[in-house]
């Protein structure tokens, strides 16, 4: 596989392929940092909620903010293949509204697929939406959009029932015509078990090394906000780069040092002294 995979590549992965590389971003300046990077997969994820809007949660998410974030992110790339996510509410209940929704997201923010959180109602809302042309990476184990119903963030399928529940839903999805499974806080061994029981790839946030790729939320990685999950590796401290910066700014402001002579001109102008 070249380093920018498509849609169709990323179905065609398999576990002889180096493993994929998937995280979010919200932004033009981060997605190109990524794409330069060579990451593979870049999720403009409802996460941008929590992460970069200041709500306490994903719920709160509208689809003209998933819209713009997206469009931010395809106009600063060229090859990393970005999906756009499903805000909550933004389909489950109206199939038609969902359609037209994706629909959106692919043609006027230029995403190239799109991510739903996963259940017995998406189903066959992936199907049609395959059918639409609309390529779909389903989402199963931790869905964070489901807060209110499962009452925290904790990781899932740490039950038998819960985890062949998980690994139907992922058949199924599969089976409609999905060409990638995300799969979130479950246990490895679960991920090791669905992962081999599907043909198309999956890719584990928080969910072991047996898939076929590995994401995480950019904030995380990057060392922004004040928490990092524990299945989370940080790799740097932009937060602190940040303040420091400011800091930086605020000092030579006060004592005078900013702006210098290179700064700014002075120009003699007639008619002023």
């Amino acid at each position: 596989m070249g380093n920018m995979p498509t849609v169709a590549d990323i179905r065609s992965h398999d576990a002889d392929d180096d493993p994929l590389t998937f995280l979010t971003a919200y932004d033009a300046p981060t997605a190109a940092a990524l794409e330069a990077a060579g990451i593979d997969i870049i999720l403009v994820g409802d996460s941008v909620g929590n992460t970069m809007l200041g709500y306490d949660s994903t719920l709160p998410v509208t689809v003209e903010e998933i819209l713009s974030h997206t469009g931010a992110v395809t106009r600063a790339t060229d090859e990393s293949l970005v999906i756009a996510d499903m805000p909550f509410m933004s389909y489950g209940a109206d199939p038609d509204e969902a359609i037209e929704t994706a629909g959106r997201m692919i043609k006027e923010a230029g995403a190239q697929a799109i991510k739903h959180e996963s259940g017995p109602h998406t189903i066959e809302l992936t199907e049609r939406l395959v059918q639409n042309g609309i390529p779909v990476m389903a989402h199963l184990g931790l869905n964070p959009q489901s807060v209110n119903e499962t009452g925290d963030l904790t990781r899932r399928a740490t039950d038998a029932e819960e985890a062949e529940e998980i690994l139907e839903l992922a058949k199924a999805h599969e089976e409609a015509g999905a060409f990638a499974l995300l799969l979130e806080h479950i246990p490895a061994n679960v991920a090791k078990h669905i992962d081999e029981a599907l043909s198309i790839p999956t890719i584990g946030i928080g969910a072991g090394p047996h898939v076929s790729g590995q994401g995480l939320i950019i904030t995380d990685v990057l060392g922004v906000g004040d928490w990092v999950p524990p299945f989370a590796k940080q790799y740097a401290d932009v937060q602190s780069e940040m303040e420091k910066g400011v800091e930086g700014f605020r000092e030579e402001v006060q004592n005078g040092e900013f702006p210098a002579n290179d700064h700014y001109v002075e120009e003699p102008i007639d008619g002023w002294d």
